[in-house]
């Protein structure tokens, strides 16, 4: 059985405690420094470093709402994998350049099994130890380097003087629940079986994401609102965004000042695509021009700080309205979304919801004499395909802790598999017509159109949790004439 829900911490077998002044290596520089730049620490410094600071009230926090939900996502895991230690890493910090790091983010399934999120610690370990009756499980981790170890000053990746208070092992164990010991005291095995290594078990906590609980479709459901407040500051901006050389990176700064004010930081690179470059479905450099006349496609969400993100995809007119073609292009995307909703049911299969959406982009490009073939010809699954050339990319994936969540289940868990309650995914068509594309006529070319939305299951069909951002040509239109100044 699992740890009281209150959570436990187990004693490190040998934790620091001496006074800094005591210990040699003090002056050593941190591992991840550069020695040549460091100056020595003078001797009255290392006598009186420890002393003077005022006491810390350590009141114990009360578990956090995710703890129980964990809790009960251990249980499942424990119960796939009876008598087998289980070892879930955190992962590390990821160097960026000589001696500075990307900022920290735990594996989305060791967040999804401890609760512990955005405030996660690099380089700790869940671990499910076998019992007669299931799994004890702890989770080991970095204990804070305060004021009574050296590291405090002269550990630039862990000190408390530089990067501020780290969290203790009573108080983790508190706030998720769960056991606690020193990541020291953590010992592999040659029987663990680690994620990252194994795939049965990357498997399992992939598929357990599928159906998401209570607590991730509320926290689904603040992500939306979140990056909905994005979507209209990006809007408020655009006369900004057009006079700027670079545009497309004023647009990725103002989407990324509301989820770091609002959230925890974004789901995923921003794309903000204007003109041509719309039609490049991972366009992340974002260094043009946004331009009048143009469209500019933004697929953007962010990040909660349970890490639970957003994937929204608006296309705006930069001049406020569209174009004739622009518009029949753009109305043609949003039909193929609202077909692919409707065809969105329980017990449906999945693959489904990109049938739905394929027939109508065949249909509307066949009807404007794009295609070699015919419509019904061109969705011949062995055969056809030729309406592909203009999206070529599935239409939905799953979303939740993981942009792209449940990336590991199996096939027939999730392209094949039947839509359910609780399931969340994106449904986002998209019609791209590159500007050197001589199969469409010239006034289709530099077009780039996708319309992007997360949509729930429920027992009662599907729910977009996105509506409320402008969807259709004319809402877009009024959209930009009430916010853009």
């Amino acid at each position: 059985m699992e740890s009281p829900a209150t959570g436990d911490t187990i004693a490190p077998s040998e934790q620091a405690a001496t006074p800094v002044t005591a210990e040699p290596q003090a002056n050593d520089a941190p591992s991840n420094s550069t020695t040549n730049r460091k100056a020595p620490f003078p001797q009255g410094f290392l006598d009186t470093i420890s002393t003077g600071w005022a006491e810390r009230e350590e009141a114990l926090p009360s578990p956090r709402e995710q703890a129980a939900w964990a809790a009960r996502r251990r249980a499942k895991v424990s119960a796939a994998f009876p008598g087998q230690r289980l070892v879930i890493p955190a992962g590390g910090l990821k160097q960026r350049s000589n001696d500075t790091d990307y900022p920290f983010r735990a594996h989305s399934a060791f967040a999804h099994l401890t609760g512990w999120a955005s405030d996660a610690e690099p380089d700790s370990v869940l671990v499910f130890e076998p019992r007669e009756d299931g799994h004890e499980v702890v989770l080991y981790f970095r204990e804070r380097a305060d004021r009574t170890t050296p590291e405090f000053y002269a550990d630039a990746s862990v000190g408390e003087f530089w990067i501020g208070p780290r969290p203790a092992l009573e108080g983790v164990a508190a706030d998720l629940g769960v056991a606690t010991a020193h990541v020291d005291d953590f010992v592999a095995s040659d029987a663990d079986r680690t994620l990252g290594e194994d795939d049965e078990l990357a498997r399992f906590v992939s598929e357990l994401r599928l159906v998401k609980d209570e607590f991730e479709l509320a926290e689904m459901a603040l992500a939306v609102e979140v990056t909905a407040r994005g979507f209209d500051d990006i809007v408020a901006e655009l006369p900004r965004i057009v006079e700027h050389p670079r545009g497309e990176r004023v647009v990725e700064g103002v989407f990324h000042q509301r989820a770091r004010a609002d959230g925890n930081a974004v789901g995923y690179d921003t794309i903000a695509a204007s003109g041509p470059h719309a039609c490049y479905l991972h366009w992340t450099r974002n260094d043009g021009a946004v331009k009048p006349g143009d469209l500019i496609l933004i697929d953007a969400g962010v990040e909660v700080d349970s890490l639970y993100t957003a994937d929204i995809t608006r296309t705006l007119p930069v001049s406020g309205r569209f174009t004739d073609v622009q518009r029949r292009v753009y109305e043609t995307v949003r039909e193929a979304a609202d077909v692919a909703f409707e065809a969105a049911r329980p017990g449906v299969p999945f693959r489904r919801v990109h049938e739905a959406a394929m027939e109508i982009i065949a249909a509307r490009v066949a009807e404007w004499g794009l295609l070699p073939v015919s419509a019904q010809e061109a969705l011949d699954a062995d055969t056809g395909g030729q309406h592909r050339r203009y999206m070529v990319h599935g239409t939905s994936h799953h979303l939740g802790i993981d942009v792209h969540d449940c990336a590991q289940a199996r096939r027939d868990m999730y392209y094949d598999g039947l839509l359910e309650p609780g399931m969340v995914f994106t449904i986002e068509p998209g019609l791209y017509f590159q500007i050197d594309d001589l199969t469409v006529p010239e006034e289709y070319r530099g077009i780039g159109v996708r319309i992007e939305d997360d949509i729930v299951m429920t027992s009662d069909g599907p729910v977009n949790l996105s509506a409320d951002i402008p969807r259709t040509a004319d809402e877009v239109e009024d959209w930009i004439a009430r916010l853009s100044r």
